[in-house]
């Protein structure tokens, strides 16, 4: 009966065990999707408040204002009378923004807590106007009542805080409240693009338009501009209310027309990356009344091409100067760092310069060529090594190498002496097994004779 007792002790402390145990389950999985929803919230965004200049006379105070963003995808989440100000923070640029479309909700523009890496975030006050851009124009109807733009309007700006994706955001808020509705939002997450040479690129650019707004009933047009070091020009124009390319100013440039209409994607696509394309695009789409843009940068980057001169090289007496010429060609940008380096028998590296430079020259296809001539002096270099050009290049590090090999005077290493030893050893045990085999026979002769 004892035995039972115990048994039946042990049973119960194995279940109560395993309860706990349960338990302790339930609350890590109840405590991680907290995490989890908390982690994938929209943010409360802290941005830089740009007032606008007087004209005339001069300002005495600070130009922007420290304001918060609260972001929600929906407009009963958020109460005005429910966040009190931070100190530092005037209550009067606190604005409460619904985004049905999340866009202001990425897990980029919310870091993780206590990170120093922040997004950035300017506002700007916006006053909706109708467009004077020929493409644009149709889109402003003259019936259209004025009255829905008799508001508080504000663009805002915005990069998250790994610097990977700009948002450019469009909002309003009945006159004197802060509680902003998303009118429309333009998203890039190719900020900085490298591509190779000849390869296709594809420069992101998605907006999303409020389909409550009256702005949104009449069409959209999309406008891709290019600039690079002051000069610009107009990529491609697309009248969205007309369904048309109204222009086209770049030789293989389009768009997805479907993922445009579909999903409002209106990224450029370049079917092959050229030299010229390098440069700064600017994606703009516009509504009636409402302009918004992004900006990314495209660099083509392709590595040089590298050729000894000449090759192989001939036999060279030790301490003569020999000549040699690397040609470095087809590479952009311009940035290349050319240099000379000796790798002797023993594995040792010296590195021996930049030799004397050549001026770049462009090729047809915007590409640069440019050449190392170097004078080397073998007095210091040993017996055998290798010569090698080497290209510090954005694109990458290309080395090209050629094996040198002297004659002359130096004298002989080690492993050189005891080859020679050896050889002669086996020389002289060559000759003394033939001095043997004669002295045999010689021997041999005499005593049958």
């Amino acid at each position: 009966f004892s035995l039972f007792c115990n048994f039946l002790s042990l049973f119960q402390l194995s279940m109560l065990f395993h309860h706990v145990i349960a338990y302790i389950y339930v609350f890590q999985c109840i405590s991680t999707f907290y995490v989890i929803s908390s982690a994938f919230g929209c943010p409360v965004l802290e941005c830089w408040f740009m007032k606008e200049k007087v004209s005339g006379g001069l300002s005495g105070g600070p130009n922007q204002d420290k304001s918060l963003l609260y972001v929600h995808k929906h407009a009963d989440s958020h109460r005005a009378e429910s966040h009190d100000a931070p100190l530092e923070v005037n209550p009067d640029r606190l604005y409460f923004v619904t985004d049905p479309a999340a866009t202001l909700c990425h897990r980029s523009l919310n870091p993780r807590r206590g990170s120093s890496n922040k997004p950035m975030c300017e506002i700007n006050p916006l006053h909706p106007q109708p467009s004077t851009l020929e493409l644009a124009v149709p889109l402003t109807e003259p019936a259209l009542s004025p009255i829905y733009l008799h508001a508080d309007w504000l663009s805002t700006a915005l990069q998250s805080f790994d610097k990977t994706m700009s948002i450019s955001a469009i909002t309003r808020a009945p006159t004197g409240t802060k509680e902003h509705d998303v009118i429309l939002t333009l998203t890039t997450k190719t900020v900085l693009v490298q591509s190779r040479l000849g390869a296709p690129v594809l420069l992101d650019c998605s907006f999303w338009a409020d389909p409550s707004s009256p702005l949104t009933g009449t069409g959209f047009a999309v406008e891709w501009r290019y600039q690079f070091r002051g000069d610009g020009r107009l990529v491609l124009a697309y009248d969205g209310k007309s369904d048309r390319l109204s222009h086209t100013g770049e030789e293989g440039a389009t768009l997805d027309f479907e993922a445009l209409h579909g999903r409002g994607n209106a990224s450029l696509i370049l079917q092959e990356a050229k030299v010229h394309h390098s440069g700064i695009y600017i994606c703009s789409v516009y509504l009636p009344y409402l302009q918004a843009q992004v900006a990314m940068e495209l660099q083509v980057v392709e590595p040089p091409s590298l050729s000894i001169h000449p090759s192989p090289l001939p036999l060279t007496a030790q301490g003569q100067t020999i000549n040699i010429q690397c040609e470095a060609s087809g590479f952009a940008p311009l940035s290349l760092d050319l240099h000379w380096e000796f790798k002797g028998a023993d594995g040792n590296t010296k590195v021996l310069g930049s030799g004397s430079l050549s001026s770049h020259r462009q090729l047809w296809d915007g590409t640069y060529t440019q050449s190392s001539r170097l004078e080397l002096d073998t007095a210091d270099l040993g017996r055998a090594g290798e010569v090698a050009c080497v290209g510090v290049h954005p694109g990458g590090t290309r080395r090209v190498s050629v094996e040198i090999n002297l004659i002359g005077f130096s004298s002989p290493s080690i492993e050189d002496s005891m080859a020679m030893v050896g050889v002669a050893l086996v020389l002289y045990g060559l000759i003394k097994l033939v001095s043997w085999s004669f002295s045999g026979s010689e021997k041999w002769r005499f005593l049958c004779g």
